[in-house]
Parts: C-alpha cells; structure tokens; sequence
C-alpha cells in the first residue's frame, strides 16, 4: 500500500460517450529518452486498458495474464470478453497471493476502464487485495484523497461527456500535483469510446496533451525534465 500512496497519480473519468484515463508520467532525469514510454496506462485489448499505481513489475505480471486471458477467451468465444468478468479474474490471481505462505500480494491497484455491449462504457478500481468495485469517476497513487475531493465535488453524473471529462481531468491532475500549470511532457492520457459502432483506444500525443491543457485554460509550463 506504501508503494501505491508514493507512486504517480492517476485518475479515470467515465463519460456519456466515452471513458477517459489520464495520469502522472515521472521523468526521473533529463537524459531519459521518453518516446514513447507510457508508464501508467496499459491497452488490454481492443476494449479495454487499464492504469497503474504501484510497482511496475508486479504491474507488468498482472496485465500480461489479462492478456492472456482476453486472448483466450476471443479465442473460444469468438467475441471480446466482459470487462468485470477479466476483472474477476485479475482478482482472483491478486486475493490468491494474500492467502498462502512464502508469497506477498501484488503491489499494485488498477484503474480498468472498457466497453462491452452488455453494460456499455465501465470503470472500475481494483486492490492488492483483489477487492474491486464499479466507479463514476475513480483516482489512485499519490496524493488520490484530494483528487477524490475535486471528483466528488465537481463530477456531474448524467451530465458529463468526454469533453467536461478532459477539463476535470486537467483540473484534478494539477491538484494531484500539486500546480497551476502543468507541464504536458508529465502527463499521460488515454480514452476508449465508439468509433462505426466499436471501441476504439486512443493514446493523445503531446500536441493532444497541449490542447487538452489550452481548453482547460491552463498554460503550458516549460520543464527541463528534472523533478
């Protein structure tokens, strides 16, 4: 859990069209080649990705067997799988290692977001317990009880779409931070929403990112990479 607290912020909104992920990316140093590197947000399959909180490597373990398991079941049913029914099983793997000696839980909690066509666009934040439970909007990793606060506060839910959802994102993110401009080098966004009738996973570049932060009205803050 001490790793989870410490770790970056990340926090997901679900929307009337869409669901959106969007989080805190750590440059350690000015000298790390950053292309490319998406360190908290994961694409499971077509309709579903996840972000992270915790240890990355327990993280990786974890998203590898959800893989697996939604390659499986495409395999055999021919169709995508349910978004909680690969959460139960991502659980299941996780409650697994809380009860058996010489083995430690996984060091990580998941923010998984998806669309099925049973239940449409969902959101769910899962434990290193294997706890979960379904969220409007959710936040993990450091500084999460005050994005918790801005969430509850300013989420409307019915009356949110994807483009009110970019804004709040923004603004919890700099509250998770702890600034009035953050810079878009350090974050991270992702969406799943309908594209002719099927889910589409879409990772905002940093141009993306700068126009998120514009419509939000927020300015673009240079950094040199050092934190």
């Amino acid at each position: 859990m001490e790793a989870i607290s410490k770790a970056g912020s990340a926090v997901a909104i679900l929307a009337s069209d869409g669901v959106l992920l969007a989080a805190e990316k750590r440059i350690t140093s000015k000298l790390l080649d950053i292309r490319g590197l998406a360190e908290k947000m994961y694409k499971i399959d077509d309709h579903v990705a996840v972000a992270v909180a915790g240890i990355t490597a327990d993280a990786n373990i974890l998203i590898n067997y959800a893989r697996l398991a939604a390659q499986r079941y495409r395999y055999a049913y021919q169709e995508p799988i349910p978004i909680e029914q690969l959460l139960h099983r991502i659980c299941d793997l996780k409650q697994s290692y809380t009860q058996f000696g010489g083995l430690r839980p996984f060091g990580v909690s998941f923010l998984v977001v998806g669309w099925d066509e049973y239940f449409g666009f969902q959101l769910y934040r899962s434990e290193p317990s294997g706890n979960y439970g379904g969220w409007k909007a959710a936040a993990i990793g450091n500084n999460s009880p005050n994005a918790d606060s801005v969430l509850k506060s300013d989420y409307k839910i019915g009356d949110t779409d994807m483009k009110k959802a970019k804004t709040l994102a923004v603004k919890v993110l700099a509250k998770m931070l702890d600034t009035a401009s953050p810079s878009p080098d350090k974050l991270e966004f992702s969406s799943i929403t309908l594209k002719d009738g099927k889910p589409e996973y879409k990772v905002y570049t940093k141009k993306d990112i700068e126009g998120l932060l514009k419509d939000a009205g927020v300015e673009k803050k240079e950094s040199s990479g050092d934190i």
